[in-house]
């Protein structure tokens, strides 16, 4: 089933129909056989996290996975976690937690 949060700054945005559909729904069908291969891994616990990163519209997006499981270890589902790093990679140097104001 997906879920997804709501907000003015989503990076793929979604419409309200996808909540309760297979996640693999949710794809362009040209990646749904990585999204497959993705589950699957989670799925028989080969993998529980895997990352992929991308350049779109001029801006530097991080999308990790991560295998949801319970408290005995059986998958229960995934997250995924979409960021904008652009203004990230752009730091140079420290600001350190005891450097602020």
């Amino acid at each position: 089933m997906a879920c997804y949060s709501g907000g003015p700054e989503r990076i793929f945005p979604h419409s309200p129909a996808i909540i309760e559909c297979e996640v693999r729904n949710c794809h362009p069908p040209k990646s749904v056989h990585i999204v497959n291969k993705i589950l699957d891994e989670f799925k028989s616990g080969s993998k529980d996290t895997d990352a992929f990163w991308t350049e779109l519209d001029g801006k530097f997006i991080s999308i990790r996975c991560f295998a949801v499981r319970d408290s005995e270890g059986v998958y229960q589902g995934t997250l995924a976690v979409s960021q904008d790093l652009t203004e990230i990679r752009k730091l140079e140097g420290e600001n350190r937690l005891l450097d602020g104001d």
